[in-house]
């Protein structure tokens, strides 16, 4: 099963980068020390550890639903396909996305599910989804989503504040009665031969960074790395059962000024005996809006205000572009599949990116 306890242990000889461990009942509970920590891992790295998150029951259920899921014949997933128009609920085969402006293409196959169509079933509010997926809707879609909402809508809220904006301000982009491009996915990757030769350069999913505003990571396997802030170094974050990896999104970097980093991270196959084993992983995306203006809050905080005069040039020039969150997440999701490539010098993928720190890839 995908979230078996007898996967071989990360290997001790891999250099990892450390990440700091922010307890969730504590920030429930107000802790300024703990709330200092999450400001601090939001604003130097984007990446932290989430412990007592209470989503474990729930992220098993989804992962036993990506299984039976990903069983199906390759023609019953891909009656769901998601398609090449920017639309991103559904089904995607391995494939059908790049990596790089090589045109090297994505060895990994997964499904997303709206927060639309969970919260609103057993209507339909955004599209239909695979049998097993509309059969654990119930009591394992809508209950991890709903989790993975509360989470993240209590992180946001304390970031709101320390952002120095009016209380419920970042809420107010993340409405639940707005549509949006929040979703849950549950990826799967291959498992690999060590006689293969793995190659830690050939990215199992592109190196970039997350389209929204929060994201709330579950894993059993190595595979994720992070970029080393102002290098060009690629580390391993190490699973730790139990815990969570969350992240800043672009959302958040471009309402906050910069402030908040949305970093680039990337996944590959895992280390060691560990890419025998097939790779699953389950991550929820806190999106704003569709009609929310990507642009900072400037004129609602003197923090803000004070963030975007001091921001690099290139992410200035994102401030500057204002597009709604819809826009936004379409671009980058269109511009990443592979029937949308013309030519050879990458120009189409190169317009996939986010607020990497790399000002041509802006």
């Amino acid at each position: 099963m995908p979230h078996a306890t007898a996967f071989p242990p990360f290997p001790a000889d891999i250099p990892t980068h450390p990440l700091l461990v922010v307890d969730y009942e504590l920030l429930k509970a107000h802790d300024e020390a703990e709330i200092d920590k999450l400001w601090k891992a939001a604003t130097e790295l984007g990446f932290w550890y989430l412990k007592n998150h209470g989503a474990d029951a729930a992220v098993n259920a989804m992962f036993d639903t990506g299984a039976a899921t990903f069983a199906l014949p390759l023609a019953d997933k891909m009656a769901f396909e998601q398609g090449d128009s920017g639309f991103s609920f559904g089904y995607k085969a391995s494939g059908a996305t790049l990596t790089d402006a090589s045109g090297a293409r994505d060895t990994t196959e997964f499904f997303n599910v709206a927060a639309d169509d969970a919260l609103a079933w057993p209507a339909v509010a955004r599209r239909t989804y695979p049998a097993p997926v509309n059969a654990r809707m119930g009591d394992a879609v809508g209950p991890f989503i709903r989790r993975a909402i509360e989470v993240n809508g209590t992180m946001l809220g304390i970031l709101n504040e320390r952002l120095g904006l009016p209380r419920g301000t970042l809420a107010s982009r993340h409405r639940r009665d707005e549509w949006s491009g929040s979703e849950a996915r549950v990826t799967r990757g291959p498992p690999r031969e060590l006689s293969e030769g793995i190659d830690e350069a050939k990215a199992v999913l592109a190196a970039h960074t997350d389209f929204g505003s929060l994201s709330f990571l579950h894993n059993r396997l190595g595979g994720l790395q992070v970029m080393v802030p102002g290098t060009r170094t690629w580390q391993y974050v190490k699973p730790i059962p139990g815990h969570a990896i969350c992240n800043v999104g672009d959302a958040l970097t471009i309402f906050s000024g910069g402030l908040l980093r949305s970093n680039l991270h990337r996944v590959v196959p895992p280390p060691g005996e560990q890419a025998r084993y097939e790779r699953y992983s389950l991550v929820y995306f806190t999106r704003p809006g569709d009609s929310v203006q990507m642009a900072p809050l400037a004129d609602q905080s003197a923090i803000i205000a004070d963030a975007v005069a001091r921001a690099p040039p290139h992410l200035r020039e994102i401030f500057d572009l204002a597009p709604t969150s819809h826009e936004w997440f379409t671009r980058r999701m269109k511009n990443m599949r592979v029937n949308n490539q013309k030519g050879t010098d990458g120009g189409v993928w190169n317009a996939s990116r986010g607020t990497e720190h790399e000002p041509h890839l802006a």
